[in-house]
């Protein structure tokens, strides 16, 4: 049998039929030396078998509890983080098995994770390398432009060339800046330093990045909230995630629209809104907004890239927030990031 195969439970077994061996010799030696106490004899025995029975039992268990609170924390200081926590599984049986299966899993887990570990470290010196080779090309480019554009000043169809070449290549350094940054995201190469940091004030600094845009396109953007709500994150990666949603309301607002960066405080949380009077998303598009590089077939935007969103939804989530969409077409959009206080 199976379970026989463990020693304490074999033990265990044995000594209880020995026991019950035992206990029928000692009942039948008594009755046979004094029949009168027969009843007493017959009643008196099996108690006390049981009584050691019981005894040897509670012990077992006591043991088994033992192995069984070992392998748990042996497990929780695996999940801790001890890559070198592993269960004692020197016996045989079937718990001794499962354990050893558990160990198993434990190595392959530290194998993956070692793998995954030169993988990041091979993706950052990538982006890094990528990043630099860019910058320069990119750098150039920009200068000759100027140069085009300052030659070409009389000249109106150099002019608007020069014009639409700007516009692309600050389209090609938005995608090569977004996606290093959201590859640094997904390879976890980034450190994001939080300390505790004043919505109002990085509401502030989003609102003066867009504001000589918004006045060159007639829109307006307004910050609605009091001056001492707290939010414990690291400043600069969250005015890049709320740049990308502003930017993506004014990318679909006509003249005289409005951009609104709300935001309030509860017992359990941070709440910052960003609601826009434009076009709204189609139903269709609600459940793709954020893959990255998906273009709906209904937008009439041909500038965007298909970044800022995803890019945005990355950094929310590094910071353990929430994103959600709340749109009417034809109406306006907004976008409702939750912040759990801890």
């Amino acid at each position: 049998m199976k379970v026989l195969v463990n020693g304490k439970t074999r033990r265990f077994f044995c000594g209880a039929c020995a026991l019950v061996i035992v206990s029928a010799f000692f009942c039948a030696a008594a009755v046979w030396a004094k029949p009168e106490h027969a009843v007493l004899s017959a009643f008196l025995c099996p108690l006390l078998c049981g009584c050691v029975t019981v005894l040897l039992y509670y012990d077992y268990l006591r043991q088994q509890e033992q192995v069984i609170e070992d392998a748990k924390k042996q497990i929780t200081d695996f999940i801790a983080g001890n890559e070198n926590a592993r269960i004692a599984c020197n016996e045989e049986g079937e718990l001794y098995r499962l354990f050893h299966e558990v160990n198993s899993l434990a190595a392959i887990l530290n194998a993956r994770a070692e793998n995954e570990q030169r993988m990041k470290e091979f993706l950052k010196q990538m982006i890094s390398d990528i990043s630099h080779q860019l910058k320069t090309p990119l750098a150039a480019l920009n200068i000759y432009n100027g140069i085009l554009k300052e030659e070409g000043e009389h000249m109106p169809t150099v002019q608007e060339f020069s014009e639409r070449s700007e516009q692309e290549l600050d389209r090609i350094d938005t995608l090569v800046q977004n996606l290093l940054k959201i590859t640094k995201l997904d390879a976890g190469t980034i450190v994001i330093n939080k300390k505790d940091e004043n919505v109002s004030e990085m509401m502030e600094t989003v609102r003066k990045h867009f504001l000589y845009r918004a006045g060159q396109e007639g829109k307006e953007l307004r910050l609605v909230g009091e001056e001492n709500v707290v939010l414990f994150c690291d400043a600069c990666w969250i005015v890049e995630a709320f740049d990308n949603l502003v930017k993506n309301a004014l990318d679909h607002m006509k003249e005289g629209g409005m951009v609104t960066l709300e935001w309030r405080q509860s017992a359990a949380m941070v709440q910052i809104c960003v609601k826009d009077n434009g076009s709204g998303i189609h139903p269709e598009d609600l459940y793709h907004i954020f893959k990255r590089f998906y273009r709906s077939r209904f937008s009439k935007d041909t500038q965007g890239i298909g970044l800022g969103l995803p890019l945005a939804k990355a950094v929310i989530e590094a910071h353990n927030g929430s994103i959600e969409v709340q749109s009417d077409l034809g109406s306006g959009t907004a976008f409702i990031v939750n912040f759990l206080i801890s």
